[in-house]
């Protein structure tokens, strides 16, 4: 079976980070487990406040869901501000909406600040309407964002086929402070600049053990041990061991497919602004073009299990009814990555022991989020301030059926993919 880790962005990624061994008896002030966004993230922070820092991830940076992420950098999550506040109440909803919104200007300041080659393109993003309904769900978005003072615009059936290419939407939301990177060449350039300085990193390096005695964590790996005033397990849906602090969550697959660069000629009428995309569908599909002008599109499922087959055949017609002109383009490169999923989607952050905090749950929404939430848990925990938190720590997050919704969803995308491939 083809090796869906051998995503697009490992064969183009231009960004590396050095890694170390690990050496009996290390000690730090912060020691990060997890190698993603929120990983790197903190670790870059932390070191750049004077703090000692060491990361251990189990395989390779950036090779969860960040490595395997679309690439889409967008403000705020998934929910409506309405939504967010309904969930979290006005003081602690009114935080994070704030937070994310500034989410794009955080990651695009780093990566120019650390000038990390993950291919930068700042032109917003297209929230596309599938439907009629679709429409009117952009609708209610719009007027809350726009009580936010989000500079977002709601664009025509006609105004969204000129930035999209596509006949085939009813309307879009255009967030013009949204953008798209190679996601883990974005990752990677983290790591390497928190390296720069003065953090290590560790690759290949699970945390097999961890305890906290005397004020003092201790990390057992199969390379050595490390002891750390502080914690910050950023494993989210890559999660590996340690049933004691397993976060909890829907896992849900996503899956991408790219073609071959497109010539100049495609290049001019598909999303000639370079923005991407996605829609409104319940079984939700995203669109956009790397830097060498390869036209990316993905959607819910798991090409390593029974339905690889239906979501190949379904993504082929996709891509056609969305862009008739590449009809006969190959699709050649085909990944997935898991997603840790909430019911309310809301990320968050529990306390797994003293001065250990671990974050899960943005349920498809991690570069922005990730981000921001390494960030601030990494200044929580060395300044001892609570009230840094993105969203409060709570001592347990519980989902239930998550072995069953994770079912739905994978039976429910392929299902619908294998009609829908066939009529």
């Amino acid at each position: 079976m083809r090796d869906h880790d051998q995503s697009l962005w490992r064969i183009t990624c231009r960004e590396d980070a050095k890694s170390c061994s690990l050496s009996d008896g290390l000690t730090v002030d912060l020691a990060v487990i997890g190698g993603g966004f929120t990983g790197c993230s903190a670790a870059l922070t932390a070191s750049k406040a004077g703090a000692s820092v060491c990361v251990l991830e189990a395989e390779q940076i950036g090779f969860g869901g960040s490595g395997r992420n679309v690439g889409l950098v967008n403000a705020g999550l998934w929910l409506p501000p309405a939504e967010i506040c309904k969930h979290l109440g006005d003081a602690d909803g009114e935080r994070l909406i704030s937070l994310l919104a500034a989410a794009p200007d955080e990651v695009f300041g780093l990566i120019e600040q650390h000038n990390i080659r993950c291919d930068p393109v700042r032109s917003g993003s297209l929230h596309c309407a599938h439907s009629p309904a679709g429409l009117r769900d952009l609708q209610t978005r719009h007027a809350q964002l726009v009580a936010k003072d989000a500079p977002v615009q709601l664009l025509s059936a006609s105004e969204a086929a000129q930035r999209t290419g596509s006949a085939a939407f009813h309307g879009a939301l255009f967030d013009p402070r949204a953008g798209t990177i190679q996601p883990l060449s974005y990752v990677r350039g983290l790591a390497r600049a928190a390296v720069e300085a003065g953090a290590r990193i560790v690759e290949h390096c699970p945390v097999v053990s961890m305890h906290h005695e005397d004020g003092v964590w201790t990390l057992k790996t199969g390379q050595g041990i490390v002891r750390a005033k502080a914690l910050i397990q950023a494993t989210n849906a890559y999660h590996r061991g340690l049933p004691d602090t397993a976060t909890n969550y829907v896992p849900v697959y996503y899956f991408q497919f790219s073609t071959a660069p497109l010539p100049e000629t495609l290049r001019s009428r598909i999303l000639p602004g370079g923005e991407g995309g996605w829609d409104t569908g319940l079984i939700m599909t995203s669109f956009r073009l790397d830097a060498e002008g390869r036209l990316i599109i993905g959607a819910m499922g798991n090409l390593a299990q029974a339905g690889h087959s239906f979501h190949a055949g379904w993504i082929k017609r996709k891509l056609a009814e969305l862009f008739p002109e590449l009809v006969e383009q190959p699709l050649i490169e085909g990944w997935h990555g898991r997603i840790a999923m909430t019911s309310d989607h809301i990320p968050k952050i529990t306390r797994i022991g003293p001065n250990a905090l671990s974050a899960h749950g943005y349920s498809g929404r991690g570069i922005g989020p990730g981000t921001v939430f390494g960030g601030l848990m990494a200044e929580s925990l060395l300044q001892d301030n609570p009230a840094l938190l993105p969203v409060p720590a709570v001592d347990e997050h519980r989902e239930s059926w998550t072995g069953l919704r994770q079912a739905f969803f994978e039976t429910g995308a392929a299902l619908t993919h294998f009609v829908k491939a066939r009529f």
